[in-house]
């Protein structure tokens, strides 16, 4: 990219170099020159260093073998077999004489000091997902630099969609929304959405993402209320694997990470029987990301030492329980709950008839990182009576531990 405003009169032409196994001779070795190295390193250039001194950091790459360094002064035969010159030395004169003998050997230069005079400018450069963003603006560095990040940034994050071609095949993505801040999700999610043909989404994918997507995108709600109508695993198995076949991308959008308590697996299994291509893009698990938002730590030095993350939507108990509370109770760490607002007196009941004090610290999250956001600080022995007189209701993530009082030391003095 360029912009010829005017300030030059004729733009430069772009071009990428192909370097690899081929000699670059960068003359200096200050800090121009170890910011330049190493882009010309990845690119698989034969660096060579001529200067008397280096930095550090030039030091180091020539005491690692990825460039040849030289210490001493440049001399005409340096240019011998280089396909590009860097003359990044504080000494204009002995830059100029760089310019004048690359001029001379037909090599394209750049000179740091005098971008005029040089035969070649190095644009700011940035990749993203095998894209090179490369742009001039006129010798305005600092211009240069904020094209290529707002440019950067929109490949990251999906507003530019340059999709590799056999990401356009049909198939599905299982994408984890994270804990419901729409600027919480990932970048490769925000580009699977981008992408999408179809996006088949849970209400606790972050919604506002859903504004974004482009107007001839269809979006199926399988939604799934507590103790409400929902979408039946099943059905929503067939809705993603029918459009698939029908030759469209399909998101299947859901919040927090798809393989942690989100049935992903199951949609995985069912992509695979169908024998429709399916990949995922994991997503921030609420378990950990919701407690930290909330400024609680789920492990801290010399107080938790493990954290547990246990399904709470079966009561201890219940005939189809996987859960073995007598060793969950018997823990000592933190215990996170998901899905247990419901039968969380239950729980709460279990885990002190096998083990936990009465007094043991329990925070309940509720809406977390939304904005409707709060936190119930409370204890095992009065949590379910705090939540029914608050009533709390999901989606709600519970804190159980020590490791509450770490974050509110106020509120448990007997901890302190």
């Amino acid at each position: 990219m360029s912009d010829d405003s005017g300030v030059e009169p004729h733009p430069p032409y772009p071009v990428g170099l192909r370097l690899a196994g081929r000699r670059v001779l960068v003359v200096g070795g200050g800090l121009v020159a170890q910011r330049r190295i190493p882009g010309l390193v990845a690119a698989g250039a034969d660096v060579v260093v001529v200067a008397p001194q280096t930095t550090p950091a030039v030091e180091g790459l020539a005491g690692a073998g990825e460039v040849t360094w030289h210490q001493r002064g440049f001399v005409a035969a340096d240019l011998d077999d280089a396909w590009y010159v860097l003359a990044a030395t504080d000494d204009s004169e002995v830059n100029e004489l760089v310019g004048a003998e690359a001029e001379a050997r037909r090599i394209f230069c750049v000179r740091a000091d005098d971008a005029p005079k040089a035969t070649a400018w190095t644009p700011a450069v940035g990749r993203h997902a095998g894209v090179t963003v490369a742009v001039l603006a006129n010798r305005e560095p600092r211009r240069s630099a904020a094209v290529r990040d707002a440019v950067v940034a929109g490949l990251r994050d999906g507003a530019i969609v340059a999709p590799h071609d056999h990401e356009r095949e049909p198939g599905v993505v299982l994408v984890g929304g994270g804990p419901g801040d729409p600027e919480l999700v990932t970048v490769a999610a925000r580009r699977a959405l981008a992408e999408a043909d179809v996006v088949v989404a849970d209400r606790l994918a972050p919604r506002e993402l859903l504004n974004e997507l482009s107007p001839d995108v269809e979006i199926v709600d399988v939604a799934k209320l507590p103790r409400g109508r929902s979408a039946a695993q099943e059905e929503i198995n067939r809705v993603i694997v029918e459009h698939a076949r029908a030759g469209k991308r399909v998101v299947r959008f859901k919040g927090g990470d798809s393989f942690v308590f989100g049935r992903g697996y199951e949609e995985a299994l069912a992509c695979a029987a169908a024998g429709v291509p399916c990949r995922v893009v994991p997503g921030i698990t609420s378990a950990i990301a919701v407690p930290a938002a909330a400024g609680i730590p789920v492990t801290h030095r010399g107080v938790a030492h493990d954290f547990t993350v246990v399904s709470g939507h079966l009561p201890p108990g219940h005939a189809d329980s996987l859960v073995e509370w007598p060793a969950v109770a018997r823990l000592r760490g933190t215990v996170v709950l998901l899905m247990a607002v419901q039968n969380l007196s239950a729980i709460a009941e279990a885990l002190q008839k096998d083990g936990r004090e009465a007094d043991t610290p329990v925070a309940v999250i509720s809406e977390g990182t939304m904005p409707g956001e709060r936190t119930l600080l409370s204890t095992l022995g009065e949590v379910g009576e705090d939540v029914a007189r608050e009533r709390v209701r999901a989606p709600a993530i519970v804190v159980v531990g020590p490791v509450v009082a770490v974050a509110h030391p106020d509120r448990y003095p007997w901890l302190a």
